[in-house]
């Protein structure tokens, strides 16, 4: 148990989290201890309280305070995941950007972003492989669904986290989605909005459904083209970024995202076209610097062959 250490924030951990600093250069000092610290003020940033959650600047001083290391007795080992060489080339293929701030990837489908119950595999698994140059790993900034595809940011230094991750919070991205429905909706377009949370559904499962004690979500679309009154393609716009937003705003609508059986159920699905859920996104703007940066993912190969069998444009307005 080392004594009272007083540690300067160096210009590579500007913009780190105060909790992912610790456990950065203090793995052994345990979560659970870190929080009761800070509660008691043990743990200082220039000699001020300070939460978990805050942003470190190069040259402030962190009080780091005498611990324990965290036990290890029984405690399961998880074992490292491992990746085949088809699916990393496949991730280094989906890089559509990079400087020395962030990195850009078409995420495919299927792919989840981050690990869970019975996910095997998961992009922050893989994130090594995007490393390239950098001394670390790039860092998750937002997600998309294991089912939908398309543009995803990584910050490639602390300092871009702390901004990538307050653009998106404060809504100052701007994102676009296309979708394949079944159904075609009554207007051509339109804002949809309520409130919406997430509710069990048994078996220690959850679904996001409207409430009224839900929080806001608002989507605007617009169709791009018809078949028939049996399928639309259509843009969707989410202002909010609500989990699942875009796919219930479309199930309750009458009109579900083509396979997504969570939300649309059996009407989600169509004979003769794929059963992968036709979510992508399409495009990203942010601000950067002195002008927005926009990016663009290429459509996948199963949505590109429903629009084919659908007679949808491939190159659509979107």
């Amino acid at each position: 148990m080392a004594g009272v250490q007083n540690i300067k924030v160096s210009k590579e951990d500007d913009g780190i989290r105060l909790d992912r600093w610790f456990k950065r250069h203090f793995p052994d000092f345990a979560y659970v201890t870190m929080e009761k610290a800070l509660r008691k003020g043990d743990i200082r940033v220039d000699k001020k309280r300070i939460k978990s959650n805050a942003r470190l600047e190069e040259g402030q001083i962190v009080r780091v305070p005498p611990f324990k290391p965290k036990p290890s007795i029984n405690q399961p080992i998880k074992k490292a995941a491992k990746w085949t060489k088809e699916q990393e080339e496949k991730l280094l293929e989906s890089v559509i950007f990079k400087n020395a701030d962030i990195l850009v990837i078409n995420k495919p489908a299927g792919l989840s972003v981050q690990g869970g119950s019975g996910i095997k595999l998961c992009l922050d698994d893989m994130l090594g492989c995007l490393q390239f140059e950098k001394d670390e790993r790039p860092k998750l900034i937002h997600r998309l669904d294991k089912d939908t595809s398309g543009v995803l940011v990584l910050a490639r230094r602390p300092a871009a986290a702390a901004y990538m991750a307050e653009l998106f919070r404060s809504k100052q991205t701007e994102k676009v989605y296309l979708a394949v429905l079944v159904g075609v909706p009554e207007q051509k377009e339109g804002k949809i909005s309520n409130k919406i949370m997430k509710g069990s559904v048994g078996a220690g499962k959850e679904k996001v459904r409207s409430d009224d004690e839900g929080k806001v979500a608002t989507t605007y679309y617009r169709v791009l083209d018809t078949a028939g009154k049996e399928f639309s393609l259509v843009e969707l716009i989410p202002i909010t970024g609500r989990t699942h937003q875009l796919r219930v705003h479309m199930a309750e609508a009458g009109t579900p995202i083509l396979g997504d059986g969570k939300y649309g159920g059996k009407l989600a699905f169509a004979n003769g076209l794929k059963k992968e859920m036709h979510l992508h996104a399409r495009k990203l703007t942010i601000p950067y610097e002195d002008k927005p940066l926009k990016f663009e993912a290429e459509l996948p190969g199963h949505i590109i062959s429903t629009l084919k069998m659908l007679g949808f444009p491939l190159k659509s307005r979107a």
